[in-house]
């Protein structure tokens, strides 16, 4: 038909009857359907040059940006049972505004004076205290006064030491003074017999002499007594001054052991005071669990428990309560071979469920109904649906998002990365390889 092969089928096939092959009949109309090829090729030729934008994209749902402004579920910090509600769904709470009320089913605490009691007992242990201070002082002010009794009493033994040792002393002198004039009586005596004998002496004399030697001998027997005598009450000075130690040492030793045991008592009570005041301030603060209160100004979404009398154990959720004043963020995830690509600080392209969106995900600009968003943090951890959890703020540069977003609405995303031409991109997924990898410049202006 085109004339490109000598082998001719003119002759066993009519041409004319086939449309297709009477338009190729003609050069003239070959030519302009070989323009229209060659001009298509060459626009899909420019078409693959055009630059694109390389993204990756996520899927996630309108969150908030800070966890305390999240909603919430409010729960029992105590068990209880329902006594009275103060609100009702889709009512807004002020912070401190009290949203339900619950009595006591524990019968630890069922005691209607038990924080009063619990008041009394605390004073009455620390009046024990005090009490026990105050004999700690006595038993002090007693060990001073036997100390004090010790030392006159053991300076009053050492003086009657002293005296004895001193007369011992002149006993001794006397003793001594004795034994010579036993001497000098000898000498006399028998230098009288001898004078006698010669008849120089009459007998008189030496009957004088020998009654001076006798009386002599007596009283040296006189002063030896005297002088073991005091050595006798230097023993029993020095007996007494050890039995005056002894006898306070031991007065003191149970005036300190009253003293500890009256302590250790005291410390013991006031670690019972310290118990009884934790278990007042607990009771205190249990008191004030009755009343549950809203922990910051929002709305009441949904009554989780119902009903009047019904039992609540400790941690049960009343009330889930969203918050009044929230910032807006969005919640996406990406795929495991992305995430290195994705830094804090990067421009995001962001469209929400329900808002009129034309999407063109690699050329950004041409885009219909996106909002710009910043990363402003990213998980580490892989979440349970296999992807990693990226967190996404308004970018303050760009329009404001639209106040009607509601908490919980779907999102996707395209986070950008670097303009490459199309035929490269479309190598690199027929190749399955990843978007080229780049740092942002906040990054490289922070490392400089």
């Amino acid at each position: 038909m085109l004339n490109i092969s000598n082998n001719r089928i003119d002759p066993f096939v009519k041409i004319d009857e086939f449309k297709s092959t009477t338009v190729f009949k003609h050069p003239k109309h070959y030519q302009i359907i070989r323009k229209i090829i060659w001009g298509f090729v060459l626009l899909l030729l420019l078409f693959l040059f055009l630059p694109w934008t390389q993204n990756i994209k996520g899927t996630g749902f309108v969150t908030t940006l800070k966890p305390n402004q999240r909603p919430q579920t409010i729960h029992t910090a105590i068990a209880g049972r329902i006594e009275k509600w103060y609100v009702q769904e889709g009512d807004f709470v002020k912070k401190g505004d009290t949203i339900l009320f619950i009595s006591e089913i524990k019968e630890d605490y069922l005691d209607p004076n038990l924080v009063e009691n619990t008041g009394k007992q605390v004073k009455a242990k620390e009046m024990a205290v005090q009490s026990y201070s105050d004999k700690v002082k006595a038993l002090e002010n007693q060990m001073g006064a036997i100390q004090n009794e010790k030392n006159l009493k053991v300076r009053q033994a050492q003086n009657k030491l002293k005296q004895s040792y001193l007369k011992v002393q002149s006993d001794s002198i006397d003793f001594e003074a004795s034994k010579t004039q036993l001497k000098i009586a000898k000498t006399q005596y028998n230098r009288s017999v001898n004078l006698n004998k010669e008849g120089l002496k009459p007998l008189t004399d030496v009957e004088e002499k020998r009654l001076k030697l006798q009386e002599t001998e007596a009283k040296i027997i006189t002063k030896e007594n005297d002088y073991i005598t005091s050595k006798n009450e230097v023993l029993n000075a020095t007996m007494e001054l050890n039995r005056i130690r002894a006898e306070y040492a031991e007065k003191d030793a149970k005036a300190s052991s009253d003293k500890q045991t009256a302590l250790s008592v005291q410390f013991d009570t006031e670690a019972q005071v310290n118990k009884l005041k934790n278990q007042y301030s607990n009771y205190q603060i249990r008191n004030g669990m009755y009343y549950i209160t809203a922990p910051q100004d929002g709305y009441i979404n949904r009554a989780l428990q119902s009903g009047i009398g019904e039992t609540l154990k400790e941690g049960t959720p009343v009330v889930s309560i969203m918050p009044y004043r929230y910032d807006i963020a969005v919640e996406t995830y990406i795929e495991p071979m992305d995430f290195p690509l994705i830094n804090k600080g990067e421009k995001v392209r962001v469209w929400f469920d329900g808002w009129p969106t034309i999407v063109f995900s690699g050329w950004p600009d041409v885009s219909f109904g996106t909002f710009g968003g910043v990363i402003v943090a990213k998980e580490n951890f892989i979440s349970e649906n296999g992807k990693y959890r990226v967190l996404i703020a308004p970018d303050p540069k760009d329009k404001k998002w639209p106040k009607q977003l509601s908490i919980g609405a779907g999102t996707q995303s395209l986070a950008l990365l670097n303009d490459v031409p199309i035929w490269f991109e479309i190598w690199r997924t027929l190749n399955g390889f990843p978007p080229n990898f780049y740092q942002p410049s906040t990054q490289d202006k922070s490392k400089k």
